[in-house]
């Protein structure tokens, strides 16, 4: 396994105790970085912890990153046990029910909308002015190839994942030239916590769109959003990456 130099580096991985997030947090833990996982699920940061205790520092926060007041405390609180925050991920997201548009209920939309696409802002809002502060950071939003496409029976997730996508752009224009990078990732499907929220036809339908017949792995995701997080990533910004497997053509 290739590790990036993030020794000295502190990074906070929203929906950071299970899946995607834990893997990137494993990835940049054996790198060196120090870590903060943000859940809503206090009983998996403490098994997170737990499991990952003398690798680097890992440190875990509470928090709903829908709300701009708990992920403000959180911003405090992370960067009073790690001294600051250097690299931000937002990976937290929930898909919603597999229903058509015109049956999509509106209490799911708004939630949906709340946590895939506003709280990624919000941890934007809240973080970046540090980073601003210091002149260094790097974030790192997680998209879907469903941002791009649009997946039929998943409109919130489509819009919000697209949205995330948009404000990846404009944040990277925003503070380009200014020592932060602001870029996204779009995977496929991965098998993971989140697949427990869709039907099995919607799992069978978002795989055989996939031109190399399988689910992308975690560990995979968790290798580009690493470097994307490094030093070495430093003249792209604003940019959207594909891990598809295949099934993106642009």
């Amino acid at each position: 396994m290739n590790q990036y130099h993030l020794k000295d580096r502190a990074a906070v991985i929203t929906g950071g105790a299970r899946g995607i997030g834990l893997a990137i947090a494993e990835r940049m833990l054996l790198s060196g970085a120090s870590v903060s996982l943000w859940d809503v699920d206090a009983a998996a940061i403490d098994q997170a912890k737990k499991a990952h205790a003398g690798k680097s520092t890992i440190h875990g926060q509470v928090v709903d990153i829908a709300s701009d007041e708990a992920v403000a405390a959180a911003t405090a609180a992370t960067e009073k046990a790690l001294g600051r925050i250097d690299i931000l991920v937002n990976n937290a997201g929930i898909t919603g029910p597999n229903k058509a548009t015109w049956e999509y209920p509106v209490a799911d939309w708004r939630r949906v909308i709340e946590v895939d696409l506003t709280g990624v802002f919000l941890c934007c809002r809240a973080v970046v002015p540090g980073m601003l502060k210091r002149g260094y950071g790097r974030v790192v939003n997680v998209a879907s190839v469903a941002g791009k496409e649009g997946n039929p029976n998943a409109p919130a997730y489509s819009a919000a994942k697209a949205g995330v996508i948009g404000l990846t752009k404009s944040l990277g224009k925003e503070l380009a030239g200014k020592g932060v990078i602001v870029n996204c990732v779009t995977p496929a499907a991965a098998k993971t916590d989140i697949f427990k929220q869709m039907t099995p036809e919607f799992i069978e339908y978002m795989k055989s769109k996939i031109p190399m017949g399988r689910f992308v792995e975690v560990g995979e995701i968790a290798a580009l959003v690493t470097w994307l997080a490094s030093e070495d990533c430093s003249f792209t910004t604003g940019g959207v990456f594909d891990i598809s497997g295949g099934r993106a053509t642009y």
